[in-house]
């Protein structure tokens, strides 16, 4: 075990760490954007709203990140009126098409959490805005909203820990993110362990700091049901 090899590249770890966290991040917050909305109108009961959101979510949550990293990377260069149009100067950009499916994807899955915790929401809660005179806006506003993102809260926590794992496929489409620091480090030294190991302790770090931040969150906002 030779710690030098870390000690030496630790500057290279640290810009793959800021990679990952900025990324991550971002995705995270145009997730919510998408997915709020995403989950409220899955629970609509017209059918021409709901579907397309289903097949939505069952797309991104159906397939593997993976893939769906691949088909946005290495497909969106066949159709030609993409290649052709302003959206191709980021398509061709590696760090767009990650962005973009991380976004999709953790959309998709949020917007599942938000789903459930709003079908799940208290009737009296409901019946008792309804008796006060509000509208369905001010009920969603003031009511549905507040208390559902509050259950929800557990359950993304876990959803942001899945997208910082997910994260280490970026460094597949070229971004030098904690796991293609790591790579870089391996094909340097010839040093997997030591490299994987760095890795690994980053990615820790990132978890633990993710999970204390949502207890804190969870002792603040959270109410028993």
């Amino acid at each position: 075990m030779d710690f030098s090899i870390i000690i030496n590249e630790y500057q290279f770890y640290l810009d793959g760490l800021w990679t990952t966290t900025w990324l991550v991040t971002l995705s995270l917050l145009l997730g919510l954007c998408i997915a709020i909305p995403a989950g409220i109108l899955r629970c609509s009961e017209n059918k021409f709203i709901r579907f397309p959101i289903w097949a939505f979510m069952y797309f991104f949550r159906g397939s593997p990140l993976l893939v769906q990293l691949f088909i946005i990377y290495y497909g969106a260069a066949q159709f030609e009126w993409l290649r052709e149009s302003w959206l191709w100067e980021y398509f061709q950009e590696a760090w767009f098409c990650a962005l973009l499916a991380f976004t999709l994807n953790t959309g998709a899955y949020t917007a599942e959490i938000v789903r459930g915790v709003i079908s799940t929401m208290p009737k009296g809660e409901l019946e008792a805005a309804k008796a006060y005179g509000m509208s369905q806006w001010q009920t969603l506003r003031r009511i549905t909203l507040p208390n559902s993102l509050r259950r929800a809260l557990p359950a993304y926590s876990n959803e942001v820990i899945f997208m910082i794992h997910g994260s280490a496929i970026a460094g597949i489409v070229t971004i030098v993110d904690i796991t293609g620091a790591a790579r870089v480090v391996n094909a340097r030294y010839y040093a997997p362990f030591e490299a994987y190991l760095a890795a690994a302790g980053l990615y820790m770090c990132l978890t633990f700091s993710v999970i204390f931040a949502f207890k804190q969150w969870e002792k603040r906002y959270c109410v028993e049901q």
